[in-house]
């Protein structure tokens, strides 16, 4: 076998060497094939163009209900009944369920016979005061007359005082006997007595009228105090009465119960803080709903109320699009996301668009830019993703060139870098090129 083997070597080696010979010393033309010559490829091309374009911002939209309020409990206690059940529609005020609390009827009574006994204290208070002013009255009516006989008093004491004075003279010229002038002391002397006890009367009676009135201004006292503690008992009662309206829950505005968590005869406590616990019900306003789009940091400044929107849901596949206007917008961004909150209001009168439904919101910017442009088609995508294009030089060879792009609306595709304004590309092509091979443009 090895000999056979080395045979055929040196026989091929042998065939080889011949062929050289003979084209070395051959006098005929070489024939070359045509297919050894690579062909033009004929393609179509397009240029970068600038155009102004009206800028968007294509983010993700969230319905919501245009109202939505979650009932909790106010008061604790038993659920005696359940009015509504999810799906229903009520208007404001229609009642969602009642709760029991037979404890807080009790407290009601007891608040409502405090109230009874408090105007019963009033009332007695109120006739003390008739009694002080009555009993002030007559004090007063004392003094008036102690002042009177005051007055006679004194109308005696100078009479006396006078006749004193008489008959002492007398007695002096021995016109009167000195018994005479004795008895004129006397009744001089009981003169000044009464008057002075008249004083003492009048003294006395101020005194009365002074304790009087402060017995009336006492009276007055109890009559506000029994005011005030009736003011209290019907301010507890009141406050009593609003709460045992919380055992009755209703509908706070017309809308759409969307949840439902409660049945009879679950106990229910009392929610004292926001949000605490999982709402009995749900009730939601849908004849308007609102659209919420979170726009990133880099176009919340360029958007306005007024702003066309244009809105898309994958629920209704063969719907047209709804255009429509931005409504309001927050103003500020969420430092969680950086996102600034943009709102729009839609119509749902036929209760289409469900609170939840997700759909896909594009936003024309307040402002237009010229942008480098060029045909969707003309932009070639590698496996990660990467775009390039073919350019085509004025030799006619293709450079593949990367690019980075922008804006893209499935038709144009803005180019931010790579090219520049009126360079040529190659336009749809079915064969991949390569870079440097030679291509000629056909007639567009």
């Amino acid at each position: 076998m090895f000999v056979l083997r080395n045979h055929w070597r040196s026989l091929g080696l042998t065939a080889v060497m011949m062929s050289s010979l003979n084209i070395g010393c051959s006098t005929q033309p070489s024939v070359v094939s045509e297919n050894s010559v690579k062909k033009p490829v004929f393609v179509k091309t397009v240029a970068v163009v600038q155009q102004e374009v009206q800028q968007t911002s294509r983010q993700p939209a969230t319905v919501h209900a245009y109202h939505r309020a979650e009932i909790r409990a106010r008061v604790s206690g038993y659920v005696a009944e359940v009015k509504a059940d999810i799906g229903d529609v009520v208007n404001a005020g229609d009642v969602l369920a009642v709760i029991s609390m037979p404890e807080m009827d009790m407290q009601q009574q007891v608040l409502e016979a405090k109230v009874l006994r408090q105007k019963a204290e009033e009332s007695r208070a109120i006739a003390g005061i008739g009694l002080a002013e009555a009993n002030v009255a007559s004090q007063k009516a004392q003094l008036k007359q102690a002042s009177a006989e005051v007055s006679r008093s004194d109308a005696m004491l100078a009479a006396a005082e006078s006749e004193f004075s008489r008959t002492s003279d007398l007695v002096d010229r021995r016109s009167l006997e000195s018994r005479m002038l004795d008895e004129a002391r006397q009744k001089r002397d009981a003169a000044r007595a009464s008057r002075q006890a008249m004083m003492s009367a009048i003294t006395s009676a101020e005194a009365e009228v002074g304790v009087a009135e402060a017995k009336l201004a006492s009276a007055k006292a109890d009559v506000a105090a029994a005011k005030a503690e009736t003011r209290i008992a019907v301010a507890e009662l009141e406050e009593l009465s609003v709460l045992m309206k919380y055992a009755v829950l209703k509908a706070p505005f017309s809308g759409l119960v969307t949840g439902r968590s409660v049945e009879p005869g679950n106990l229910v406590r009392e929610a004292r803080e926001v949000g605490m616990g999982k709402p009995l019900f749900v009730i939601s306003d849908v004849s308007k709903v609102r659209i919420h789009v979170p726009v990133p940091e880099a176009d919340a400044a360029m958007i306005n109320p007024g702003d066309v929107v244009t809105l898309k849901f994958p629920s209704f596949p063969g719907q047209d699009p709804i255009v429509a206007s931005v409504t309001r917008r927050t103003g500020d961004l969420d430092p969680a996301t950086r996102t600034m909150k943009v709102e729009i209001e839609l119509e749902n009168s036929d209760g289409r668009y469900l609170p939840g439904m997700f759909g896909e919101a594009s936003v024309d910017l307040s402002s237009k830019m010229a942008l480098n442009i060029l045909p969707a088609r003309a932009v070639r995508f590698t496996s990660s993703g990467d775009a390039f294009v073919y350019v085509v030089g004025e030799d006619k060879k293709v450079t593949i060139t990367d690019v980075n792009t922008g804006f893209d609306d499935g038709n144009s595709i803005e180019i931010t870098s790579g090219l520049v304004d009126g360079q040529l590309v190659v336009d749809a092509h079915r064969k991949r090129l390569q870079d440097g091979q030679t291509i000629e443009m056909m007639a567009k």
